[in-house]
């Protein structure tokens, strides 16, 4: 059985790998002057999305402190 921080950092290690291979995607694109503008502009909500579930599974990482 997997422990949950070892599945957590795993997840956030996979987002954080598509998160790089997106930003590398969008750079290239932006590079040509006849880019695909929807193609760009979906890459760029993919990414976002998924900059937003490595925050979540950041925060779940972090331990609970008791009051």
């Amino acid at each position: 059985m997997i422990e949950p921080d070892a599945a957590l950092s795993e997840h956030l290690a996979l987002l954080q790998e598509k998160h790089r291979i997106l930003d590398e995607e969008i750079n290239r694109l932006e590079q040509y002057p006849y880019r695909d503008q929807l193609q760009l502009q979906r890459l760029k909500k993919e990414k976002l999305r998924i900059k937003e579930s490595i925050q979540k599974v950041r925060t779940m990482m972090i331990p609970d402190l008791d009051a």
